[in-house]
């Protein structure tokens, strides 16, 4: 909000740390429910004909759309559609997108196929025809240019950001991610971004002193958008699991590897990014070769945010 110049919130549900646990996470939501019920006036100040906008995969974008409906209000979600079409991967955030689906009274799809996915649901569905990120990184790249406190590393080098809980859950899923990343670093050198929930999950498994130790990987903390775009950009490919990562680097035409069995993205699969199923041939054939994998940035033919406040402002 700071970076992109927006007002502050006029109401904050939860202004503590970061939330790194499900149980953490259950008792926040139950929290802001009941909260909801109570205060529902003050919170949406008594709006009878808003609407909520929700955005996303994630627990808070449903936790969002089960409070507009407390409120009385419609919902619309944004990155409405985006389907893997595997309950388990990712997980929870596919069963998180169904349950959005159903509570929503607009849906604005980034793509055709992402309104083709909604066919059974409720609801109005408007295509962006791409995603609000791209929009964000159009504002972003002329600041960029002008970051000069981020360290560039002097050799070709990847970046590697991890976070989905299907890969930090447990000891096993994680082991698998960090064999990989360890054999990327034999040819590469990384710099790894750690969530503050993948740091916790390295520490607790006992693997941070490996990645720590590895003369091959810097290990930094997370920087704030501007900051990583401009990493992302210098860097020669990106290794992630996130599906945000996957259309950035689609529109800045970056190679990337996704460390997942699904995703629900289509964009840049065959192209300039690759699903590598965890197999580790996949992956080495990848950073083998990279080159083929990199082509120009996309150029912003339309707002997609600007589709989607054309939308909503009869509800201003």
């Amino acid at each position: 909000v700071r970076i992109f110049d927006i007002k502050d919130a006029d109401y904050s549900l939860y202004t503590g740390k970061d939330i790194t646990s499900v149980i953490q996470m259950f008792f926040w939501a139950t929290r802001n429910i009941f909260h909801t019920i109570r205060n529902k006036k003050e919170i949406f100040r008594n709006d009878r004909n808003g609407i909520v906008l929700v955005h996303g995969d994630t627990f808070s974008t449903l936790l969002g759309a089960i409070m507009g409906k407390i409120a009385g209000l419609k919902v619309a979600h944004i990155e409405s559609g985006l389907r893997s079409f595997n309950l388990l991967h990712p997980f929870p955030e596919e069963l998180t997108r169904i349950l959005t689906f159903r509570l929503s009274d607009y849906m604005f799809c980034p793509d055709d196929r992402a309104v083709a996915n909604l066919e059974k649901y409720d609801g109005k569905k408007i295509n962006t025809e791409y995603n609000t990120l791209l929009d964000a990184l159009h504002i972003a790249l002329p600041v960029i240019r002008h970051i000069s406190d981020v360290a560039i590393p002097d050799r070709p080098f990847g970046v590697v950001t991890l976070h989905r809980f299907e890969n930090i859950r447990n000891h096993t899923a994680m082991q698998r991610i960090i064999k990989l990343v360890e054999e990327i670093s034999k040819r590469k050198h990384l710099v790894f971004i750690l969530h503050k929930p993948t740091e916790i999950k390295l520490r607790k498994f006992g693997f941070y002193p490996l990645l720590e130790n590895n003369p091959n990987i810097e290990l930094r903390e997370r920087y704030d958008y501007f900051r990583f775009i401009k990493l992302i950009i210098e860097a020669e490919f990106i290794v992630s699991d996130g599906g945000s990562n996957q259309e950035e680097c689609y529109y800045l035409g970056k190679p990337v590897i996704l460390l997942r069995k699904a995703t629900e993205r289509n964009e840049g699969l065959g192209r300039n990014c690759v699903l590598s199923n965890y197999d580790s041939t996949v992956v080495n054939d990848f950073v083998a070769n990279i080159d083929k994998y990199t082509f120009e940035a996309l150029q912003l033919t339309h707002s997609p945010s600007g589709i989607i406040v054309e939308h909503c402002a009869r509800f201003a």
